[in-house]
């Protein structure tokens, strides 16, 4: 769950492109087939109405009743895209993820630094302006 809030709020693209296949109407805008268009993921994943009042948050627990039922609309996470042209490495990330959070949180508490200012940054991808400092301390030296 904490992966899934974390990909939602900070993942590894902000925006994703598309070519419209068919003529299409999206909420009255006529979409001519061949019409490039580009979805805001960061934007989405933000959106009041798709994830309720608290959507700037971070709420692991939104996921709590799986993927497809964190949000008003089942398709709406995003940051691996979705249908033929999501990533092919999707599962293979999420596991190696999971793995390496695993490995690395039995040995080490982690807290962020006094220092860190939270200010997201999109400079392609989306980033902390500053970086992230952290405090690692050994856990059972």
């Amino acid at each position: 769950m904490v992966l899934y809030e974390t990909l939602r709020l900070y993942g590894a693209v902000s925006m994703i492109g598309r070519v419209a296949a068919a003529d299409a109407d999206l909420c009255g805008v006529k979409v001519p087939r061949g019409t490039v268009l580009a979805i805001p993921i960061a934007m989405l994943h933000r959106d009041k109405e798709v994830w309720g009042a608290d959507a700037g948050g971070f709420d692991p627990l939104r996921f709590r009743d799986g993927v497809g039922r964190a949000a008003v609309l089942p398709g709406a996470l995003l940051s691996f895209s979705s249908g033929p042209r999501s990533c092919i490495g999707q599962d293979f990330a999420m596991l190696e993820a999971k793995a390496t959070l695993a490995l690395v949180l039995r040995l080490f508490a982690f807290e962020v630094a006094p220092e860190y200012v939270h200010a997201p940054t999109d400079f392609l991808t989306l980033q902390p302006l500053q970086g992230l400092p952290l405090v690692l301390k050994l856990l059972n030296p």
